[in-house]
């Protein structure tokens, strides 16, 4: 077995044993080395983002100093949800590993497999004419960071 996977499997059983989350857990490499470990914290914090993988996210930024995270590598113990699967992209980790599937986490309860299906959420766009002056000023920001 994968020694960064038995190192996320380890961490989503710490999650569990204490009640933060489910079965999620994970781990970021960087070069071999380990940059973090995090696992689910939903019901700690009831906090619906507080995905595995977004808190090693955090986690790896605020150890390197960087929201970059280019060449790392992420192992985790359930393939991302989109959720997480946008803020790997946003991190630039482009190397996932996972265990189990989305219909694995369907099966014990677990929404993951409709959120790759639908979007039941309803988008309605407003106040564009407000809110594109801040594209704007951030456009013509001079000191500004590209992220």
């Amino acid at each position: 077995m994968n020694k960064y996977m038995k190192l996320a499997i380890k961490e989503a059983k710490k999650g569990m044993l204490s009640n933060d989350g489910g079965p999620f857990g994970t781990v970021i490499v960087k070069d071999g080395e380990v940059i973090s470990k995090a696992h689910n914290t939903v019901l700690k914090t009831q906090c619906a983002v507080n995905h595995a993988e977004v808190n090693a996210i955090k986690k790896a930024s605020k150890k390197i100093g960087s929201f970059d995270l280019s060449g790392c590598e992420l192992y985790t113990t359930c393939m991302p949800c989109p959720m997480c699967m946008g803020a790997l992209e946003w991190a630039n980790i482009d190397k996932v590993y996972y265990g189990s599937t989305s219909k694995d986490a369907d099966a014990i309860g677990f929404r993951d497999a409709k959120f790759y299906k639908t979007n039941k959420t309803k988008l309605i766009n407003t106040d564009r004419d407000e809110t594109i002056k801040l594209f704007r000023f951030w456009e013509d920001k001079k000191d500004k960071v590209m992220y």
